[in-house]
This record gives structure tokens, sequence and C-alpha cells, in this order.
């Protein structure tokens, strides 16, 4: 069974034996993150194959050479954030994906922002030896290393059985946020849900989304940005959205982390500058 991943304006990539055997059709055009970070001014399936084929030889994604250490690849993403979230205490543990392992349970901060820094959409995943070993050695609990299936509800449910309640979740889909959310009532537990991957939401996941996550980040998502009303944005051309209490504060200990200087302001949210914006939100 091959690895899909979604990158690069939710391009889908199939990846088998360390290289990369499909690409599809974008989704948008143009992302600002990737503008900035590697200077592509416009996403084709040349450019998403070259940036696949880059992750695989700089730090050997989908390889058992994967290097499970990385440094912050973005000042506000998912894994900064529950990273910071961890060293602080803030967190109990992380429940998120990590390609040739599946889900993966942590409380090691390193591992989690090595493992998600420069994660993309993990579609669908299959054992890898080495790297299922580097995740345990660092800590981490792999969900099930024999399929490396991707299943946050049946990770939080483990984490619960491990006697942890301050969680942190990365969600993909908005019904998993919602199922989550029950979850959480159900086992008395404490958590902080994070979407991610949510380009392409229609406006019924957005809003599912948005009632039932902590934190979100925006990625290209036109319904996620017209119907959000955070208490915290960092960034605005790809914004993360804090929805919360939990969720503001959560990101607000993440700029404490933050070398550059911050400003701290306050104004109706969200703020989204247009030509600043992934082009076109879907």
């Amino acid at each position: 069974m091959p690895h899909i991943i979604e990158l690069l304006g939710k391009t889908r990539v199939v990846v088998e034996d360390g290289k990369v055997i499909e690409v599809g059709e974008p989704e948008i055009d143009w992302c600002p993150l990737f503008a900035k970070i590697r200077g592509i001014q416009k996403i084709t399936p040349e450019e998403v194959r070259k940036n696949m084929e880059f992750r695989i030889a700089d730090f050997g994604m989908f390889t058992d050479k994967r290097r499970l250490e990385l440094e912050d690849f973005v000042g506000f993403g998912a894994s900064e954030v529950m990273m910071t979230g961890l060293s602080r205490g803030l967190l109990d543990t992380t429940v998120t994906a990590c390609e040739g392992a599946g889900t993966v349970i942590s409380n090691n901060p390193t591992l989690v922002q090595g493992m998600g820094g420069r994660m993309s959409g993990l579609v669908e995943t299959e054992p890898i030896d080495g790297i299922i070993n580097g995740i345990t050695e660092r800590g981490g609990i792999v969900l099930d290393p024999s399929t490396a299936k991707i299943d946050p509800v049946a990770g939080v449910k483990k984490a619960a059985e491990l006697g942890y309640k301050k969680i942190a979740v990365t969600v993909a889909f908005a019904e998993t946020a919602k199922e989550l959310r029950e979850l959480e009532s159900e086992l008395g537990l404490d958590l902080i849900i994070i979407g991610v991957h949510i380009t392409g939401f229609n406006e019924e996941e957005a809003r599912i989304l948005v009632e039932n996550a902590d934190i979100t980040t925006s990625c290209a998502s036109k319904w996620v940005r017209d119907i959000v009303k955070p208490l915290a944005q960092v960034g605005t051309a790809v914004p993360l959205f804090a929805l919360t209490q939990k969720g503001k504060e959560l990101v607000v200990e993440r700029a404490k982390d933050i070398k550059s200087p911050i400003l701290i302001n306050t104004m109706p949210l969200p703020v989204l500058p247009e030509n600043k914006q992934p082009r076109e939100l879907k």
C-alpha cells in the first residue's frame, strides 16, 4: 500500500518506497506561505512534485531515514502551538499523525514538532519501521504499529486509558471534531481540538468545525474565513484562529516563544487583507 498525502494547494501525491509515483492537480494556484518560504509563485503539479521530493531528500519524509527532530517551521503552526503547550504544562499529551506511523500519542515537545512541523494533509500511510522505532525511542506511542492507521478518536481514547486528561488533538474532518467533543464529555477529558488541512471544506463542514474546535488553521478555506469569529488571530495571510478561551491561552503562550517582535492589538476579527490570501480560496 502506498502513502497518500495532500500538500501545496491540497494536491494529492502518492509516494511509494521513498519515490513520488503520482501527482494530482492543485486546487489552488498560489499560497502565501510557500511563496514566502520556498519562492513558489504558481502551484503546478511539477512544483508539487519538486516540493515532495525536497521533503524526502531534506529530512527523509516517508523513509527509514526520517529525522524526527526538526526546527520550528512557522511561528504559529499546530505543532508549534502544541510543542509550547507541552513545554509549559498546559497540555498532558497530544494525539497527532505522522507518516509511516499513523496516529501517535506523545508528550515529548521535540518529537511533536519533529513529526508535525513539516507535515501536510496525511490521507493514508503504511508502517515504516524506522519511523515507528524513532517515535518509540523518543517516548511516543504509535496507536497501531501494524497498520499505521489514522484515527484521532481512537488515539484520544487510548490517551485517556493511559491517564491523560488535557489532550491536544489534530483533526482534518469536521465530523471528527464533533465526535471528539462528545467523547470529551463522556470521558471527562479536557481536549484542545485543532483543525488542520481544511482547504475545500463546504459551508456545513466549516460550521461544524468552528463550533467544535478550539483552534483552527485557515489553510485556503473560504468558508472558515467567512464564518469564523475568533477570540485571537495569528497572522493575516494563512491565519491561525483561536476560537475558545483555552485555545486563546495556548496561542498567547506560544507568542512568548517567538523571537521576533510581536504586535498585540485589539480589533474586530478576522483581519484578512485580500492581496495576502491564498488564491483562489476553496
